[in-house]
């Protein structure tokens, strides 16, 4: 049983001072859980032993994927294939941040692989500010998490500049370069996460700016704001599978900037291969004996299982099928196009409600903070978020 402990939430006023403003779903719900899971300090060594683990097996299996020119079994674009290549051959693409989707951890479950948001992964706001506000407010000690991701990122900001050697070399190697970054207009959760990230590279020693993405303006010898000022790194929260989709030409664009070292894209093109849950077919392949993987398979697996496209968010597009293929429960969405993939099915972690956790770790260089979604069967976009306390 998932251990909860109660405390008094931030009210609206209070978040929205705090720049968080989706804190009430379609149906008069409250987004934030009043609630913090409670694990032990064990627990929290564990999730950061196994994302790490898990990280550099997604590096080798990225590899392979690259050397073995399997990008249409993951339903990868065909136009993003020279870019991704690109960004994988030079240390100066520098992943970010991205966050593991995980079940077990607590309740004496074991840790297993749900999936990775590699390249536009939610939740960073709630898991770096919301829930350590929730422990100040109410009096708990707000080092009792699992949560250094303002820190770890902004540090890995650094490495843009330094790469593998020390962060603190930052300003000696700084000479600078700017970072623009862009969202959707009309979209404030993007827009505040967005946001959010400028301020840790601004904090990191970074000249930043913020345009809307429909007001950026690309051509082959680089990337402007709208006043015309050129950034040697553009930052962008929108998917590169959408860019290859919806916006071809920008991907032909994009590519060309990266070829001419005009610019370099964040999160890179190669987060794509680890956004795909492609992937997860490739890991079972080179790792059959890791404990954190689940079987997963392009083909229906004979057991109790879970049919999702190698692109989708929210749990959009997601089925649970028994044995035989019958759904025992599904979502509707807007990523049924995409190529399936069938990964064995695992029980979340319950608590006395039967409201079911799936935990969340941020990637920065390392493991760097933890969060929790709650919701039913499949978590899709009316799941809360639900802090965390080490006791």
């Amino acid at each position: 049983m998932v251990q909860l402990q109660n405390v008094q939430p931030l009210d609206d006023t209070s978040l929205e001072e705090l720049g968080f403003s989706w804190h009430t779903d379609v149906d008069g719900s409250k987004y934030v859980s009043d609630k913090l899971v409670a694990i032990s300090q064990e627990d929290a060594e564990s999730y950061y032993t196994a994302v790490n683990e898990i990280y550099d097996m997604f590096v080798e299996a990225a590899e392979y994927v690259i050397e073995n020119d399997l990008f249409f079994e993951l339903g990868i674009p065909f136009n993003l294939i020279d870019v991704i290549k690109k960004s994988w051959e030079n240390d100066v693409h520098w992943h970010i941040y991205g966050r593991f989707d995980l079940a077990g951890g607590i309740d004496g479950k074991p840790i297993k692989l749900i999936e990775f948001n590699a390249d536009t992964p939610t939740a960073l706001f709630e898991t770096a500010l919301i829930q350590w506000a929730l422990l100040k407010q109410n009096n708990l000690d707000e080092a009792k998490q699992f949560n250094n991701v303002y820190e770890s990122i902004q540090e890995n900001f650094k490495r843009l500049i330094t790469l593998f050697d020390e962060p603190e070399k930052f300003e000696e190697f700084y000479d600078g370069w700017k970072i623009l970054f862009s969202s959707i207009e009309g979209n404030d959760e993007e827009e505040a996460t967005t946001k959010l990230l400028q301020q840790i590279a601004t904090d990191a020693g970074f000249a930043t700016s913020f345009e809307y993405l429909q007001n950026v303006k690309f051509d082959e010898s680089g990337i402007y704001d709208a006043d015309e000022n050129k950034y040697e790194y553009w930052f962008k929260l929108y998917p590169w599978e959408d860019i290859a989709i919806d916006e071809p030409e920008l991907a032909t664009t994009l590519t060309s900037i990266m070829l001419n070292q005009e610019a370099i894209i964040l999160n890179p093109a190669y987060t794509l291969i680890f956004q795909s849950k492609g992937i997860m077919k490739i890991l079972c392949d080179l790792f059959p004996d890791s404990p954190y993987l689940l079987k997963t398979s392009f083909e229906p697996l004979g057991v109790k299982q879970v049919e999702k496209p190698v692109f989708g968010r929210e749990g959009a597009n997601t089925r649970v099928l028994d044995s035989n293929t019958e759904a025992i429960t599904q979502t509707e969405g807007p990523y049924g196009n995409y190529k399936k993939v069938y990964q064995e099915y695992v029980e979340f972690a319950q608590d006395s409600q039967g409201d079911k956790y799936q935990a969340g770790v941020f990637f920065a260089y390392e493991a760097c903070g933890l969060s929790f979604r709650k919701g039913g069967e499949i978590l899709d976009n009316m799941s809360k978020f639900v802090g965390h306390i080490i006791k």
